[in-house]
């Protein structure tokens, strides 16, 4: 945790990121490289009875760690995808709580 759902960036374009994009996030947390997870949702949008391209758009599902760390991470996702010379990205935020998030049975707020 966290976890990222990537959306109008490509595998390869996701690839290219990865490494520095989740280094510099672990640090930005505090918690390890190993906890991050990236997927890049495959998904088709339509407008106008047309497919059109996805816009970028990061959905990120995380522990709630304030919002002066939100705030740097929405920076550090929009840093690393506009530095693929994407000029806009939205960045969404979803929190879980310790009592609703389970490891193999057992809550996070039982640890």
């Amino acid at each position: 945790m966290p976890h990222l759902f990537i959306r109008g960036i490509t595998v390869d374009q996701t690839k290219e990121i990865s490494v520095p994009l989740v280094k510099e996030l672990a640090e930005l947390c505090a918690c390890g490289e190993e906890n991050f997870t990236l997927e890049v949702v495959q998904s088709t949008f339509v407008f106008n009875q047309n497919e059109v391209p996805a816009y970028p758009f990061i959905e990120v599902k995380w522990f709630d760690r304030g919002k002066g760390v939100q705030n740097q991470f929405a920076k550090v996702v929009t840093n690393h995808v506009q530095s693929l010379g994407v000029p806009e990205v939205e960045v969404a935020f979803t929190a879980f709580l310790e009592t609703d998030y389970y490891l193999n049975g057992k809550s996070f707020a039982e640890e």
